[in-house]
């Protein structure tokens, strides 16, 4: 399977998917954290993560799946949300959350 086939399915196959630099015990960046943390805020406990430092390929695969140059990267069902910034300005807006329930 090639890397724009293995993202696809892990994008698709879980409600709430997140590309980050570490684990959400162990986030190597900050905006990594915050994504995390954000996601703890709105009640989502079970958030699929995957580890980019962990896999070359896979940093460098989800750029180009999205289109988008920076990690972290969320994903909720099936759809890019976006970054630390737009997970950050959803949460204080509400729009987070709403799209979680969805």
């Amino acid at each position: 399977m090639d890397t724009q086939e293995l993202i696809k399915q892990q994008v698709t196959s879980h409600p709430v998917v997140l590309y980050m630099k570490g684990t959400p015990q162990f986030p190597q960046c900050g905006f990594s954290a915050n994504v995390v943390k954000t996601l703890k805020a709105c009640g989502v406990e079970n958030i699929f993560t995957v580890d980019v430092l962990a896999n070359p390929e896979i940093r460098q695969g989800i750029k180009d799946y999205a289109n988008w140059p920076t990690i972290p990267q969320l994903y909720i069902n099936g759809e890019f949300v976006g970054g630390s910034d737009i997970v950050s300005e959803m949460y204080q807006s509400g729009e987070l959350r709403d799209l979680l329930k969805a």
